[in-house]
């Protein structure tokens, strides 16, 4: 059964613990290093930003970018690894501070467009198609900033021109209603999909769905996957928890709401998702009061509840709620799901 999904986590999900309100409490760990701790944590796929595979990327020639991809392809390979996606790292530039994509200034919007097509060469040096968009400065603190008609074009012209850039190419955009920004133009994954059908190649847009953005936008993160994946356009998903709507917490997979994430199992395996072969990321960080020696915890904590929930996904009782909803006893299946993930 541990073999039917595939694992992925970002090199971002161990860290030093730093957060707005105070410094960092452990040391760096190495890239490299991290590299090393994948298989042993039983996890086969790296997601990467385009300056975790290539940093300083803004002050190198295209050639140099996709030699330096290159190298850590080579890397990934004496590891055993692989590259999920690269996404554009558009948000921690001072250029992208009123946006990136959707800047009221166009010279920002082609410095993203251009950005982004290095992201792509990035992407080929390392042997994946998927990239991902995380639009974190897509959007407003204030409304009458911005033209949000021109915005959502100048959204589809950036999708396009990655689109035209690379035939091969797929993009899962992965949407959330704020933080870091007040109030975000693509917020959910119906947002995400509409979007993507006003592209030149709307089979190339998918979604990808994260636990918390979805808690954070009021739905539940089950019901987000189940509307992509009735489409064909779930193409990864990035599993943590929430506890409650306060800033994106990347709390392990389960540790908040466990029924929560019993669902959202429940859903990727009614839609057979591993067969697919895309994986089932994570992006959890560790406690900020968590020791360093033991800050990759979360990790395999989040990992083992995810391979639980699937044995427990998979041994219910099917006859029982049928049977339960055939008489419309709706409380002997709540009652049923409870007593099942509870055990004996």
């Amino acid at each position: 059964m541990v073999g039917s999904y595939r694992f992925s986590f970002g090199p971002w999900n161990i860290h030093e613990g730093a957060d707005p309100f105070g410094p960092t409490v452990r040391p760096s760990v190495a890239f490299a290093q991290k590299l090393k701790l994948y298989k042993q944590l039983g996890f086969d796929g790296v997601q990467f930003h385009d300056d975790d595979a290539v940093p300083e990327l803004e002050n190198l020639s295209p050639a140099e970018i996709t030699k330096k991809a290159s190298d850590v392809k080579k890397m990934l390979d004496g590891e055993g690894l692989v590259a999920e996606f690269v996404a554009p790292r558009l948000w921690e530039s001072p250029k992208g501070i009123d946006g990136a994509y959707t800047a009221n200034d166009p010279q920002c919007r082609r410095w993203a467009v251009e950005r982004s097509k290095r992201m792509i060469d990035i992407c080929n040096a390392l042997g994946t198609r998927l990239v991902v968009l995380w639009l974190a400065r897509e959007g407003t603190y204030i409304r009458e900033s911005k033209n949000p008609l021109d915005s959502h074009k100048y959204l589809v012209e950036a999708l396009n021109a990655m689109l035209q850039y690379d035939a091969q190419i797929e993009i899962a955009i992965e949407p959330k209603p704020n933080e870091p920004m007040d109030h975000a133009y693509i917020p959910t994954v119906g947002h995400a999909l509409a979007i993507g059908h006003q592209t030149v190649d709307p089979k190339r847009v998918g979604g990808l769905i994260e636990t918390a953005h979805a808690l954070l936008a009021g739905l539940d993160p089950s019901d987000e996957m189940a509307f992509a994946l009735s489409a064909g356009k779930l193409w990864s998903v990035h599993l943590n928890d929430q506890n409650g709507l306060k800033f994106d917490q990347d709390k392990s997979f389960g540790a908040a709401n466990l029924r929560g994430a019993y669902n959202q199992v429940r859903v990727l395996e009614l839609a057979k998702y591993y067969e697919t072969g895309r994986f089932v990321g994570l992006d959890v960080k560790a406690m900020r009061s968590q020791k360093a020696e033991v800050a990759h915890k979360h990790l395999v904590t989040s990992r083992a509840v995810f391979l639980r929930l699937v044995e427990k996904v998979r041994s219910f009782p099917e006859g029982v709620a049928k049977q339960c909803i055939t008489d419309r006893d709706y409380e002997a299946l709540e009652l049923a799901v409870l007593e099942h993930l509870m055990g004996d």
